[in-house]
């Protein structure tokens, strides 16, 4: 089994710097990430074949 957790302080930021092509070449089974300082909704990711869960911080940004 193979667990990944990485802070990205930003998923925006993170999809527009090849986040997306890291995350398919990894092949994790479980992909935790930290920071995204955004709330469900706000980007268009949903990898086939994951269940996703958002936690965010209740003030936006954060």
């Amino acid at each position: 089994m193979k667990l990944i957790s990485w802070n990205v302080n930003g998923l925006r930021a993170a999809l527009n710097k090849g986040f997306n092509e890291f995350f398919n070449e990894i092949n994790a089974d479980i992909f935790c990430v930290q920071e995204t300082k955004l709330q469900e909704g706000q980007v268009q990711f949903a990898p086939e074949g994951y269940y996703i869960y958002w936690n965010s911080a209740i003030k936006k940004g954060y």
